[in-house]
């Protein structure tokens, strides 16, 4: 069990006063650690690279992968299904769940709604590539019954961050757009919705304040290379970035000189993935197949 190959990707579940670590590696394998025991899943899964992964309101694992496949795996069973296999036209890239059975999926050249693990509408021919998306939890939870669904992508290139909503069965852009610092890598909203960190390959971290319409909140300088993904501690008040300089920072969202360095926090090679256990546990993952748990002190 455990990581023989490069990690993707990662998420962290709760479950029963558990927390679940899931993470997928460049061979296809997903792998569970709970109390560092390693599990996994049984039957046959992905056959190529996992590059996202996220878990639904029904307890199941959503992931894509180069094999050109979404998969839906229930947690409690922990099998397989060739049912639950959802193959795509083109080459999905990353993922995003929500209430409802939504699922929004990125593929190359292409945006796919999906809901109730059945494609329900596509948006082609964009006029850029998309890189990132999340959707707001604010809104999902919130106002549900009273607004659609945002979710934001990313052009890479140039380093907008575009919303679109879920209008029942389809998507519509709401020709609405946010500047990064550079091309965007990463972007995560704030457990309570109250800000979205953008990361960029200039090295930036960017906060805006989704109460204020969106505005520029804070920016964070510190990475020395590209800064790959980004995660918010539980509290709202914290958030984590990992970059190609094998580096993580833990940002105050108020003050961004006030921060915790874990320099070579993975030595051979870049982080590629970040979560919180809890406000004082963070959770790092790296192309060098390990997994590693980080208590943060702030004192």
């Amino acid at each position: 069990q455990g990581h023989s190959k490069s990690i993707q990707c990662l998420t962290v579940h709760k479950n029963s006063g558990k927390s679940y670590i899931y993470s997928g590696s460049n061979d296809g394998h997903i792998n569970i650690l709970l109390n560092d025991e390693n599990d996994g899943f049984s039957g046959k899964g992905h056959t190529n690279q996992v590059s996202r992964m996220a878990v639904d309101e029904m307890d199941q694992l959503v992931t894509c992968s180069m094999d050109d496949t979404v998969r839906y795996t229930n947690l409690s069973k922990r099998d397989y299904s060739g049912q639950d296999a959802v193959k795509m036209d083109v080459q999905p890239k990353c993922l995003a769940v929500g209430p409802g059975g939504y699922t929004v999926v990125l593929c190359i050249g292409q945006i796919v709604l999906m809901k109730d693990k059945k494609k329900c509408f596509a948006i082609d021919d964009l006029g850029y590539e998309p890189e990132a998306r999340l959707s707001n939890p604010s809104s999902f939870y919130c106002k549900v019954i009273l607004i659609p669904y945002p979710f934001f992508t990313i052009n890479l290139q140039d380093g907008n961050v575009r919303l679109y909503s879920i209008q029942g069965n389809s998507l519509k852009n709401d020709d609405k757009s946010l500047e990064a610092k550079g091309p965007v890598t990463d972007l995560a909203y704030s457990h309570d919705g109250a800000f979205l960190a953008v990361c960029d390959a200039n090295k930036v971290v960017t906060v805006f304040s989704v109460t204020d319409g969106y505005a520029e909140h804070n920016v964070f300088y510190g990475h020395h290379a590209k800064i790959v993904c980004i995660a918010w501690s539980p509290d709202n008040e914290h958030f984590a970035s990992g970059g190609m300089d094998m580096m993580v920072y833990v940002w105050t969202v108020s003050d961004p000189e006030t921060r915790v360095k874990i320099p070579d926090a993975h030595r051979l090679h870049h982080v590629s993935g970040l979560a919180w256990l809890d406000e004082n546990t963070l959770v790092t993952t790296s192309h060098d197949a390990s997994v590693k748990e980080w208590s943060i002190s702030y004192n």
